[in-house]
């Protein structure tokens, strides 16, 4: 995986767990789960780019 596709990774992951803290300070259930989405995203395509990344060795 390239730098710059964790470091975009990341970047989503963290802007997801801020979302979810504003979400649960606000008591806003739709930014709280808006923020949980994003951080699964993330998971999913960091997971995809380990299984690029074994693939090539």
């Amino acid at each position: 995986m390239g730098l710059a596709d964790k470091a975009k990774h990341a970047a989503q992951d963290i802007a997801g767990k801020a979302k979810e803290a504003v979400g649960n300070v606000t008591g806003d259930d739709d930014l709280r789960n808006e923020g949980k989405a994003d951080q699964a995203k993330s998971s999913l395509k960091q997971a995809g780019e380990n299984i690029k990344d074994a693939f090539k060795d």
